[in-house]
Protein backbone atom coordinates (compact mmCIF):
# COMPACT_ATOMS: atom_id res chain seq x y z
CA UNK A 1 0.00 0.00 0.00
CA UNK A 2 1.30 3.14 -0.94
CA UNK A 3 1.36 6.34 0.71
CA UNK A 4 -1.20 9.14 -1.62
CA UNK A 5 -1.16 12.51 -0.07
CA UNK A 6 -4.37 14.94 -1.42
CA UNK A 7 -5.89 12.02 -3.18
CA UNK A 8 -8.39 9.34 -2.10
CA UNK A 9 -7.87 7.18 -5.64
CA UNK A 10 -5.46 4.02 -4.88
CA UNK A 11 -4.65 3.80 -8.30
CA UNK A 12 -2.81 7.21 -8.91
CA UNK A 13 0.79 6.86 -9.37
CA UNK A 14 3.77 8.60 -6.97
CA UNK A 15 5.46 11.17 -9.49
CA UNK A 16 7.70 12.86 -6.83
CA UNK A 17 11.51 11.68 -6.40
CA UNK A 18 12.49 11.78 -2.91
CA UNK A 19 15.52 13.64 -2.90
CA UNK A 20 17.01 13.20 0.70
CA UNK A 21 18.68 10.02 0.03
CA UNK A 22 20.69 11.22 -3.00
CA UNK A 23 21.32 14.55 -1.16
CA UNK A 24 22.60 12.31 1.81
CA UNK A 25 24.76 9.99 -0.54
CA UNK A 26 25.98 12.87 -2.09
CA UNK A 27 27.21 14.54 1.01
CA UNK A 28 28.90 11.64 1.95
CA UNK A 29 30.63 11.37 -1.52
CA UNK A 30 31.59 15.20 -1.04
CA UNK A 31 33.28 14.51 1.78
CA UNK A 32 35.32 11.16 1.37
CA UNK A 33 36.38 13.46 -1.83
CA UNK A 34 37.48 15.90 0.30
CA UNK A 35 39.50 13.96 2.62
CA UNK A 36 40.85 11.87 -0.14
CA UNK A 37 42.68 14.81 -1.93
CA UNK A 38 46.16 15.69 -1.28
CA UNK A 39 47.30 18.67 0.91
CA UNK A 40 49.45 21.67 -0.99
CA UNK A 41 53.17 20.75 0.07
CA UNK A 42 54.30 24.16 0.13
CA UNK A 43 57.80 23.40 1.58
CA UNK A 44 61.11 24.38 -0.18
CA UNK A 45 63.82 22.76 -0.80
CA UNK A 46 67.03 23.63 -0.09
CA UNK A 47 70.61 22.24 -0.32
CA UNK A 48 72.36 22.62 3.03
CA UNK A 49 75.59 21.70 3.48
CA UNK A 50 77.41 18.84 4.58
CA UNK A 51 80.54 19.85 6.64
CA UNK A 52 81.57 19.78 10.21
CA UNK A 53 81.63 22.70 12.24
CA UNK A 54 84.42 24.23 12.70
CA UNK A 55 86.58 22.97 15.67
CA UNK A 56 87.60 25.75 18.14
CA UNK A 57 91.06 25.99 19.69
CA UNK A 58 89.71 27.84 23.07
CA UNK A 59 89.97 25.90 26.27
CA UNK A 60 87.31 26.67 28.68
CA UNK A 61 88.50 28.81 31.94
CA UNK A 62 89.94 27.41 34.49
CA UNK A 63 88.89 26.60 38.16
CA UNK A 64 91.52 28.64 40.35
CA UNK A 65 91.20 27.50 44.31
CA UNK A 66 91.87 30.40 46.09
CA UNK A 67 92.52 29.07 50.17
CA UNK A 68 93.09 31.06 52.69
CA UNK A 69 94.07 29.12 56.76
CA UNK A 70 93.52 30.13 59.82
CA UNK A 71 96.53 32.74 60.12
CA UNK A 72 95.45 34.33 56.97
CA UNK A 73 98.25 33.03 54.65
CA UNK A 74 96.73 33.23 51.00
CA UNK A 75 96.97 30.12 49.36
CA UNK A 76 96.36 30.14 44.74
CA UNK A 77 96.02 26.94 43.66
CA UNK A 78 98.14 25.26 47.00
CA UNK A 79 101.12 27.68 46.06
CA UNK A 80 101.55 30.13 48.92
CA UNK A 81 101.35 33.93 47.55
CA UNK A 82 104.04 35.75 49.27
CA UNK A 83 102.09 39.23 50.03
CA UNK A 84 99.25 41.49 48.79
CA UNK A 85 101.20 42.71 45.86
CA UNK A 86 101.62 39.41 44.23
CA UNK A 87 97.78 38.45 45.20
CA UNK A 88 96.91 41.63 42.79
CA UNK A 89 99.42 40.40 39.98
CA UNK A 90 97.51 36.91 40.04
CA UNK A 91 94.41 39.16 40.23
CA UNK A 92 95.25 41.22 37.12
CA UNK A 93 96.12 38.25 34.57
CA UNK A 94 93.00 37.50 35.44
CA UNK A 95 91.07 40.50 34.77
CA UNK A 96 92.76 40.51 31.35
CA UNK A 97 91.55 37.55 29.55
CA UNK A 98 88.71 37.70 27.47
CA UNK A 99 87.12 34.87 29.51
CA UNK A 100 87.93 35.01 33.22
CA UNK A 101 88.60 31.91 35.35
CA UNK A 102 86.88 31.28 38.22
CA UNK A 103 87.92 31.72 41.75
CA UNK A 104 86.60 30.11 44.66
CA UNK A 105 87.72 30.75 48.18
CA UNK A 106 87.99 28.64 50.61
CA UNK A 107 88.39 29.96 53.94
CA UNK A 108 89.22 27.62 56.60
CA UNK A 109 86.62 28.24 59.64
CA UNK A 110 89.00 30.15 61.97
CA UNK A 111 89.90 32.67 59.33
CA UNK A 112 89.62 36.62 60.25
CA UNK A 113 86.49 37.88 58.21
CA UNK A 114 89.21 40.85 57.72
CA UNK A 115 91.87 38.75 55.38
CA UNK A 116 88.72 37.36 53.29
CA UNK A 117 87.27 40.84 52.88
CA UNK A 118 90.96 42.30 51.64
CA UNK A 119 90.99 39.18 49.37
CA UNK A 120 87.30 40.27 48.00
CA UNK A 121 88.11 43.73 48.12
CA UNK A 122 91.30 43.58 45.85
CA UNK A 123 89.38 41.11 43.14
CA UNK A 124 86.58 43.51 42.83
CA UNK A 125 89.30 46.36 42.88
CA UNK A 126 91.24 44.63 39.62
CA UNK A 127 86.89 44.02 37.82
CA UNK A 128 87.53 40.14 38.58
CA UNK A 129 84.06 38.82 37.47
CA UNK A 130 83.64 34.94 38.44
CA UNK A 131 84.02 34.84 42.27
CA UNK A 132 82.60 33.22 44.91
CA UNK A 133 82.87 31.28 48.21
CA UNK A 134 83.10 27.55 49.34
CA UNK A 135 81.92 26.63 52.14
CA UNK A 136 82.79 23.07 53.88
CA UNK A 137 81.34 22.07 56.82
CA UNK A 138 84.51 20.05 58.12
CA UNK A 139 86.92 23.16 58.00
Amino acid sequence: MGMNVGSNQDDDVMLDVNMTPLIDVMLVLLIMFIITIPLPNNSINIDLPNGTPPVTEEKPPELVELRLDAQGKIFWNDQPVENTQALENLFKTVAQKADQDQIKIKADRATEYKHIAMVMAAAQRLEVKKIGIVSNNNS
